[in-house]
């Protein structure tokens, strides 16, 4: 039988792991509460500007520059709207992991989806550029792209804290500077689409180039008739400030996507973990409580037999 001191031991130690899981549960419960409420707000929006922008480029001729004046990578609207002449060669991932760990599969599916798409790109000839978010994601995809063709670009960690919509913005600056510049010639984002508190969907977005998402593809296929538009001050304008906010918002949506599933797959972990500690602490004490009782007997038999010596002497 083990030493009654160590099973003590092991059952105060899983005692403080499970008031840890307990409380990481209750913290990841209340967080992921206002995630949802903020995924499902931002939802609607984003649809109705994916509408927009749809129907803004079936009414605009994008090649019309006249007066454009370029500030940077993101006022190129031209150079972000069209397709590679030569073909795509190069495609930028964005995957968005977690700052935190405790979190069950979250950050492993989003790492090997990454790499699963890296793959798929280098057996297409494709090199691949990644901006990673998030510090769980760092180290594993570094140690396993070692032996594909694929350099890391950019790592972003504080925007997992606290998602901003002007956060968003930076990185959409820096990815459409590779992208203007022809480092990159498409981009998507890897994350995870928020489905309810037990489950989500690891998906892959498309951020660029934009002239074929499927909302545009949709309506000019079909021929809708759209309503004549007049822009103010210009139709170059509109789009330079249209075709950021189209970009910024696929990256923020994606992130708020990306923590509320984060959210909920810790709770579920903890949630388990915890159940997990107090099965472990029943086994233990029904261990405990034998080692007590075998050592009590085993007492007994020894006073017993030590009197019966005596008595027989």
């Amino acid at each position: 039988m083990p030493n009654l001191k160590d099973i003590k031991n092991r059952i105060g130690s899983v005692e403080s792991t499970k008031k840890i899981t307990r409380a990481m549960k209750m913290v990841a419960a209340a967080k992921v509460k206002r995630a949802e409420t903020t995924v499902k707000i931002s939802r609607p929006f984003t649809d109705e500007l994916n509408n927009m922008f749809a129907q803004l480029l079936g009414n605009v001729d994008i090649t019309d520059t006249d007066g454009l004046k370029i500030n940077s990578a993101v006022d190129n609207y031209p150079a972000l709207l069209k397709e590679r002449e030569g073909g795509i060669k190069s495609v930028g991932l964005i995957a968005i992991t977690s700052n935190k760990g405790l979190a069950g599969a979250y950050n492993a599916n989003v790492i090997r989806r990454t790499v699963q798409k890296i793959a798929e790109y280098n057996a297409q000839g494709k090199k691949v550029v990644l901006f990673i978010l998030g510090q769980k994601g760092i180290a594993p995809l570094k140690r396993r792209i070692e032996k594909l063709d694929c350099e890391i670009a950019g790592t972003y960690l504080s925007i997992m804290n606290n998602p901003t919509g002007s956060a968003s913005n930076l990185i959409t600056e820096e990815i459409a500077q590779y992208f203007v510049e022809g480092k990159i010639d498409k981009i998507e984002v890897v994350t995870t689409r928020f489905k309810n508190m037990m489950s989500y969907l690891v998906e892959e977005w498309k951020v660029l180039p934009l002239d074929d998402s499927s909302e545009v593809t949709k309506i000019m296929d079909q021929g809708a008739a759209l309503a004549m538009m007049e822009f103010y001050p210009s139709i170059q304008s509109v789009l330079q400030q249209v075709v950021p906010l189209y970009i910024t918002n696929i990256i923020y949506q994606s992130i708020l996507e990306a923590q509320a599933s984060e959210l909920a797959s810790r709770m579920t972990a903890m949630s388990a973990a915890t159940t997990n500690a107090e099965k472990m602490i029943g086994d233990l004490s029904i261990l405990y409580n034998k080692s007590r009782q075998n050592a009590i007997t085993q007492e007994l038999i020894e006073v017993i037999s030590g009197a019966n010596s005596q008595n027989g002497g």
